[in-house]
């Protein structure tokens, strides 16, 4: 199993949250799609196999290409590639890119998912945020979607500073009136160097509350569950034959080939990236050279990553898999190191899998990172 990621970096405004790599420019936009067809070209033979079972458009805001452009891809993508038949190919949108004619293009050029960046749908949070969007945009844009898309996932985000249990209960339930399949939920995160970071620092908003999200995150697995979805990973919730195909492609470890700026491939033992400058980008592959960085993973670092993308989901640690592929010696560490997080209530062991228990699920990348093999 592969898949393949490509990066759009281009945005119509800066979130004040954001940290992803993107242009609010878009001028170059034409001459950098050329070059992420090139880059494909120069880098097929990098997966272990040429199927591809998962195709993902992410940003950046890939909601901004036009049907020239993803045509263009497109075609390059199935002259170098073997497709599967039932490929999910999914698309991160912005609601206000979401016009009826956009999605018809999107329709008619292969997408089959629909991940719609609506994060709240109040417009206070979305102006704290500084969405592009507003509120009514976002509802409409998915009543719109749902005429030509049966899998489409919706983003929201919890632990905003001033947002009430009330307030996160009403984003819920506007969320499951629209009958959408699939959620991923996230809580605000301040990263450096952002908009909202330096809004803090200032004073002009109210740090974020821990307390206040873990809250949110309790109100939301809950009503989810009772409404019949799958909390398969710590920020994703899904119908039965609705989950993200491509994550969990993620999580497993499964290869996966990112072009674009700032895009991370990884192919079982080596992860590359590349630049996150869009000009130095265009440039170099112009000449046919690759603008990216290559890291040798060690197995202690495959460890590591394994635990924490493991520890995030319904299907938790396989002690079996991490003998087979580690050994027994990070076997023995893991077993060590777990039964001090049984005892704390936070892990439990049915046969030969660990997973988080209920009280650990929101300390999971923690409790991960206990488990780590530090050499």
């Amino acid at each position: 199993m592969s898949s393949l990621y490509i990066h759009i970096p281009f945005c119509k405004q800066a979130c004040h949250y954001c940290d992803f790599h993107f242009s609010t420019s878009i001028r170059k936009k034409g001459e950098l799609v050329n070059m992420l067809c090139e880059e494909i070209r120069l880098r097929k033979n990098e997966l272990p196999g040429k199927l591809l079972d998962t195709i993902y458009f992410g940003g950046g805001t890939p909601s901004l290409l036009s049907s020239e452009e993803l045509k263009r891809i497109f075609d390059v993508i199935n002259d170098n590639f073997e497709v599967r038949k039932d490929v999910e190919i999914t698309l991160e949108a912005n609601p206000d890119d979401l016009t009826l004619e956009n999605i018809k293009i999107f329709k008619n050029a292969g997408i089959n998912r629909l991940s719609i960046g609506v994060q709240s749908f109040f417009e206070e949070d979305l102006q704290l945020m500084n969405r592009a969007h507003n509120a009514k945009e976002a509802l409409e844009s998915i009543q719109m979607a749902k005429q030509y898309f049966d899998n489409i996932s919706i983003d929201l985000i919890y632990g905003i500073p001033g947002m009430s249990n009330e307030r996160w209960e009403t984003n819920i339930e506007t969320a499951l009136s629209l009958g959408l399949p699939h959620f991923s939920c996230y809580a605000l995160t301040i990263e450096p160097n952002t908009a909202l970071k330096k809004m803090i620092e200032k004073g002009k908003v109210k740090p974020v509350d821990d307390e206040a999200a873990r809250a949110h995150f309790d109100i939301l697995t809950k009503r989810l569950k009772e409404q019949g979805f799958t909390h398969y990973e710590f920020s994703n919730y899904g119908k039965p034959g609705f989950f993200s195909e491509n994550n969990t492609a993620y999580w497993f470890g499964k290869p996966y080939l990112g072009i674009g700026p700032s895009a991370h491939s990884y192919d079982g033992k080596n992860r590359k990236w590349n630049i996150n400058n869009n000009t130095l980008y265009i440039k170099s592959i112009e000449k046919g050279e690759l603008p990216l960085e290559q890291e040798e993973l060690s197995i202690t670092d495959r460890y590591n990553e394994y635990v924490m993308t493991r520890l995030r989901t319904m299907w938790g640690i396989d002690i079996n898999e991490v003998e087979e592929r580690f050994g027994n010696l990070y076997k023995t560490h893991l077993l060590n190191e777990a039964s001090k997080e049984v005892e704390l209530g936070l892990l439990q062991q049915k046969e030969d899998v660990i997973t988080v228990t209920k009280k650990g699920k929101f300390l999971s990348d923690g409790i991960a990172s206990n488990l780590f093999f530090l050499n």
